[in-house]
């Protein structure tokens, strides 16, 4: 007997492995598309501080080098390092046997001087009584009373010559010109110095440690908001995680360009009762422009927020600027968008901001106080678009969906 054939059979088992592809697969083929996930922060109560770093070095308030006016070998030196001087302290001496025989020298020819001028004055009187006389000629007069000129102008420079070597010889006794502590020693006993058309340093005195200075480069995008009188915190490298503090006392006109890059020296000064400080140290400054207190403040990640365009509600009724200084509120307050979360969707929110630190800004409008603000969005299994830590340090939540 012949087979039944079913030709139709292979048909009906494709679509049935196809339905059941179908099926089966349905979670890959229609998969929802996951809903983005918010970190947020809120909004609190906190001081907000804005400052200007520069780093600088330290100085004594008054630095004076020692130096010599004449040349001569090293005798003594009384005065060494860190040593405390006060002025009018000798603190070093030189050679003095050559300016001693210049002097001996020029008060002898001051004497040979002077004798000459008392024997012209003697010339002279004995001329004029002879011409008085009819005895002697006006021309022996006039002689003589030229030689008394000329004695008395040669007493006058020998008188001179003795001044200069008398100098000379105490300029052989160095002495401290300010009360202060040697800092620095750049001769040593019998060495030769001379003095030619500068003064070569022997010694450098800091005036008085206690009361120092910091000579800041500040940078001229930021020099504007500086100013005389403001508070200022410094960091030595010599004191790691202790805090100075100064006050700025000057701010310089002259500019200092180097390879185009424009700053100017502010000057900051220090107390230093404990003599911790030293000079040359470098400083790591923070110069207090503004500061709030207790003022309701946002991170910067909130106003730096922007949702995608498909989960972004509409603009905020009234608000005519997003994110400009002052936009669509005629030149008061600058104003900037938040976005808070309302039934799981981003909610804009215009705010008006005051200081900011760089990291945190003071808010004076548009929020209260505890509000949570969006800081970062991102889709699970996509990749944040920022990394989203577990918590903020500035009251940072887990994400919402």
């Amino acid at each position: 007997m012949n087979a039944v054939r079913f030709p139709f059979i292979p048909w009906l088992t494709g679509i049935a492995l196809v339905a059941a592809g179908v099926w089966f697969g349905r979670p890959l083929i229609f998969k929802k598309e996951a809903e983005p996930q918010y970190q947020t922060a809120v909004a609190k109560r906190q001081d907000i501080v804005q400052t200007v770093t520069a780093s600088g070095q330290l100085s004594a308030i008054v630095t004076v080098e020692v130096g010599s006016q004449i040349s001569g070998i090293i005798q003594k030196l009384v005065a060494d390092y860190n040593t405390p001087v006060k002025a009018g302290q000798v603190i070093a001496q030189l050679d003095p046997a050559t300016y001693r025989a210049t002097k001996n020298q020029a008060e002898g020819e001051l004497a040979n001087a002077r004798a000459s001028l008392e024997l012209a004055r003697l010339n002279e009187k004995r001329q004029q009584e002879l011409v008085t006389g009819n005895a002697g000629t006006q021309a022996d007069l006039d002689k003589a009373v030229a030689d008394l000129d000329q004695a008395k102008a040669m007493v006058m420079m020998r008188q001179a010559q003795l001044d200069r070597a008398t100098v000379d010889l105490d300029r052989c006794t160095i002495t401290a010109p300010v009360d202060g502590i040697v800092i620095s020693r750049d001769v040593n006993e019998g060495q030769t110095v001379a003095a030619a058309m500068t003064a070569p340093k022997l010694f450098t005195i800091a005036n008085d440690l206690s009361k120092m200075q910091i000579e800041a480069n500040v940078s001229e995008a930021d020099i504007g908001g500086v100013k005389e009188g403001q508070e200022a915190e410094f960091t030595v490298d010599a004191f790691a995680g202790r805090t100075f503090r100064g006050m700025v006392k000057m701010v310089r006109f002259a500019p200092i360009t180097v390879e185009n890059v424009v700053t100017y020296v502010t000057v900051i000064e220090v107390a230093n009762p404990k003599l911790e400080l030293r000079p040359g140290m470098t400083a790591n400054v923070s110069i207090v422009l503004d500061k709030r207190e207790n003022v309701l403040a946002v991170p910067n990640s909130a106003l730096r927020f922007k949702p995608s365009q498909k989960n972004a509600s509409g603009p905020p009724s009234g608000s005519r600027g997003e994110g400009r200084p002052g936009g669509g509120n005629g030149g008061g307050p600058p104003s900037k968008r938040v976005y808070v979360l309302k039934d799981g969707q981003p909610e804009p929110v215009e705010v008006t901001t005051g200081l900011t630190d760089g990291i945190y800004t003071e808010i004076t409008g548009g929020l209260t106080e505890g509000g949570e603000l969006i800081t970062n969005q991102f889709t699970p299994g996509a990749g944040p678009s920022g990394p989203p830590p577990s918590s903020g340090s500035f009251g940072g939540r887990m994400p919402h969906r």
